[in-house]
């Protein structure tokens, strides 16, 4: 009896969830047609706090303002990515966050599949941008990962050549931060593999060597350069560290790959760094065949959601110059909304994306395997 009871409660309460996540999906296709002006009416008839998460600390300020311009109760919570994807999974009801933002296309694809998340484009907006930035998530903003080097002492490593971070010398003085630990990391070596990247790291290998690259038990010439790279590589905890680190004056020779944000922290030295696209830029040559790489950060409402409509008004508001302006204030995050423009002395979104590995989530999701062999040389 007490089996039967435990059997008619659970699927009871799966047939009233049902209805709920319903209920969200048709207010976000509903909100994809309504006004600004709509929008907020529907937003200020919801009652209850509006719940954020997010993987950057910039949502809570963001968040603030938004919610004393419109008036709304609201808690932020930044959290590192796989907490908000094992958060989306596992909560019920009002524990659970409205809106995230979120990176890792990747997991976010699967995220969407499962239907833990759904897509939301305002229509103030939508005009405005690419078809690639709206689908299958709205893209709030690009960030970028660039190799930055000491530029002090007589061994300056003027990167022009990826390659150049395998030779012998560069062992211990590249410092990344560990892709076992930062899924867009990982990501960013998968898309090394990747045919259209291994053609071009063979041929950049061929302008280094003036010779054609032997790849030995390799698969292709990316493989090759991941596993040289990741040889000479030494771990940082996190991008901060390691923009602190290799900016100190007994760093000369260092080189690192992090988030060009953190060029805005009072603790790094930024005279004593070079952007190695910067520099390639001002004396016209190109960083081959990449100086970095560049991902996308995603806005989206939890099917789990209370307050849908003030989820849809706070990703429309995020979307607008002065939504962005906690990341717009300082160099490292680009809209993708074409109004928003860049900080001076930066480059465009469109330069980036030219010189950059992109996420490619299609291809990183097939490729478990070229997982498995990063791994293997993370393992030191």
């Amino acid at each position: 009896m007490k089996k039967l009871l435990s059997l008619v409660l659970a699927l009871a309460m799966l047939l009233c969830a049902v209805p709920a996540l319903a209920d969200v999906a048709a207010d976000v296709e509903a909100g994809q047609a309504l006004t600004h002006d709509e929008l907020v009416e529907k937003a200020k008839a919801e009652t209850g706090t509006f719940v954020v998460y997010g993987n950057t600390s910039r949502i809570s300020t963001a968040a603030e303002a938004f919610a004393a311009l419109y008036d709304i109760p609201f808690e932020s919570n930044n959290l590192k990515d796989q907490e908000i994807y094992t958060k989306l999974r596992n909560e019920n009801g009002n524990a659970a966050a409205d809106m995230v933002m979120i990176q890792d296309g990747a997991q976010l694809t699967d995220a969407i599949d499962e239907g833990l998340v759904i897509n939301f484009v305002p229509s103030e907006v939508k005009d405005a941008l690419d078809e690639a930035d709206q689908q299958p998530a709205l893209v709030h903003q690009y960030i970028n990962k660039l190799f930055i080097y000491n530029n002090l002492g007589e061994s300056v490593p003027a990167i022009k050549n990826v390659w150049e971070l395998t030779a012998p010398e560069m062992k211990g003085n590249v410092i990344f931060k560990n892709p076992e630990s930062e899924k867009v990391n990982m990501n960013f070596l998968v898309m090394c593999t990747k045919p259209e990247w291994a053609d071009k790291l063979a041929e950049a290998y061929k302008a280094w060597k003036g010779e054609d690259i032997d790849l030995g038990s390799y698969e292709n010439a990316g493989y090759k350069w991941v596993a040289e790279f990741l040889d000479n590589v030494t771990f940082g905890k996190s991008d901060t560290s390691i923009a602190e680190e290799v900016s100190q004056e007994t760093a000369a020779g260092k080189i690192g790959l992090f988030v060009l944000s953190k060029l805005r922290s009072s603790s790094v030295l930024t005279d004593n760094l070079t952007v190695a696209q910067y520099d390639a830029t001002a004396n016209g040559y190109a960083v081959e065949p990449f100086a970095g790489f560049m991902y996308p950060m995603y806005t989206m409402v939890n099917t789990k959601a209370t307050r849908p409509y003030t989820a849809m008004l706070f990703i429309e508001y995020l979307m607008t110059q002065e939504g962005f302006q906690p990341w717009g204030k300082s160099i490292g995050a680009y809209s993708p909304n074409p109004a928003i423009t860049v900080n001076e002395g930066d480059l465009t979104i469109d330069v980036w994306k030219g010189t950059l590995v992109m996420e490619d989530a299609e291809y990183i999701l097939d490729s478990f395997e070229v997982e498995d062999f990063i791994l293997q040389h993370c393992q030191k």
